[in-house]
């Protein structure tokens, strides 16, 4: 009993320290439209979080990436992801042509759905097969990556030159292209990093 309070704990203090991150982004940001397309995806995951809870509860692993990731989202929607403070530093130090902070946030669109849809396979017995899981696990994020280029794609069309902000090529020709990679990227490696600690966690789970 004790360890279920502490874990309602920790996910508890995710969920206030998301709101007061979401709280200081919607102070003043670049532009509340861009603010509002860029944290939008974050609030569906935590809508999406919050209504499966009871049902399936996910390894503290998985909601731990998926915060940092909502994180990111919500500072990008603060700045843009084309002028965010920290990467024009960056930009200056490295001589980048560009602000790269939005190959951050594709990264972990590839990073964190990579573990969410692993552990749906494996908890549910969706997929037999360890590579048949990994293999799985990789493309539903850089089908995922895909989709949201859609997104943007239609964003654009709708809104026109607001939308300039939300899309954050900076010119880049390669821009769609990179993002999809940096995606992929992302999700490979997490699996690489965190399968076995993402194992024990789900074993520890069953126990209990």
């Amino acid at each position: 009993m004790s360890e279920k309070k502490s874990v309602g704990k920790f996910h508890i203090f995710l969920l206030v320290s998301l709101f007061l991150i979401l709280v200081w982004s919607a102070i003043k940001p670049h532009d509340y439209f861009t603010w509002f397309l860029e944290v939008l995806p974050a609030l569906l995951a935590v809508g999406i979080f919050a209504f499966f809870y009871k049902r399936f509860r996910f390894t503290n692993l998985v909601y731990f990436i998926v915060w940092f990731h909502c994180i990111i989202l919500i500072v990008g929607g603060k700045y843009t992801y084309a002028e965010m403070p920290l990467f024009d530093y960056f930009k200056e130090v490295f001589g980048w042509t560009r602000n790269n902070y939005d190959k951050v946030g594709h990264f972990m669109q590839g990073f964190s759905p990579a573990l969410i849809a692993r552990e749906v396979f494996i908890r549910q017995n969706i997929i037999n097969g360890k590579w048949w899981t990994l293999f799985l696990a990789v493309a539903v994020p850089l089908a995922f990556s895909a989709f949201y280029e859609f997104v943007e794609w239609w964003v654009a069309v709708a809104t026109g030159d607001s939308a300039e902000a939300f899309l954050g090529t900076q010119g880049y020709v390669w821009d769609t292209q990179t993002d999809m990679f940096m995606c992929l990227t992302g999700s490979i490696l997490s699996l690489i990093i965190f399968s076995r600690l993402q194992d024990r966690q789900i074993i520890e789970m069953e126990k209990n």
